[in-house]
């Protein structure tokens, strides 16, 4: 898939402009996606809701609910920004760039809400929805095949403890940026062996991210050789 197609051009380089670009550029009197992204959120929440809903009758709340947070969480948003070629069009400030902005999925993950956000301005809810749809369908698949809608930190230690024995561990390793925006490093012990990194925009986010890493290479972790007990 692509960019969906606008009938206001101006909507849609709204929506990839980040916060970075607007700065850097005095003349757009900083207008920047965060609104857009605003109300991106809400109709994505509404859509993925519905969808759900009506797709599988035989669920209860709870897991409706647990699927939903795990279709629209960053790291799927920055999924779905990735397929249909979003990372190109962003519109970033010369030092974002620079640090690997268009790869970060927070800011993939925000742009997609405001592409949203925008088009529902451009064209209404339907035009969203047959836009959205087909891309939920298929990172569904991929969510209740890994079992993603459950966080990666309880599978990583239901694994671990089933598995190893050991209980993982997270620790901080740095946080960047001004308060307002800080980018958190945290590394997952597995025992005695650091598994790897995450980052986020909270301590949280970063752990989930270092979490669901060790998940999908798991089969690299365990060629690397025996797991000792955790360090007392």
């Amino acid at each position: 898939m692509t960019l969906p197609a606008f009938r206001d051009p101006a909507l849609l380089e709204l929506a990839l402009t980040h916060t970075s670009y607007a700065n850097e550029h005095p003349e757009l009197a900083g207008a920047h996606n965060e609104r857009l992204e605003f109300l991106g959120d809400a109709v994505l929440d509404f859509i993925a809701a519905d969808w759900l809903f009506h797709k599988h009758p035989d669920f209860d709340e709870g897991r409706l609910t647990t699927l939903r947070a795990a279709l629209v969480r960053v790291q799927t948003l920055a999924e779905l920004a990735r397929a249909i070629g979003l990372p190109e069009h962003l519109r970033l400030g010369k030092g974002e760039e620079e640090s690997g902005g268009r790869e970060r999925a927070n800011i993939l993950g925000d742009a997609f809400e405001a592409l949203l956000g925008a088009l529902y301005l451009d064209q209404g809810i339907e035009a969203v929805r047959a836009f959205l749809v087909p891309l939920l369908e298929q990172a569904l698949v991929r969510i209740m095949q890994a079992n993603l809608d459950r966080d990666a930190k309880s599978r990583l230690q239901e694994w671990a403890q089933g598995t190893l024995g050991v209980t993982p561990r997270y620790r901080l390793v740095s946080s960047e940026g001004p308060d307002h925006a800080k980018t958190f490093t945290v590394a997952v012990w597995i025992g005695d062996r650091m598994a790897a990194t995450g980052r986020g925009s909270s301590k949280q986010q970063a752990e989930q991210a270092a979490a669901a890493y060790v998940l999908e290479h798991l089969s690299e972790f365990l060629q690397e050789g025996e797991v000792a007990a955790n360090p007392t």
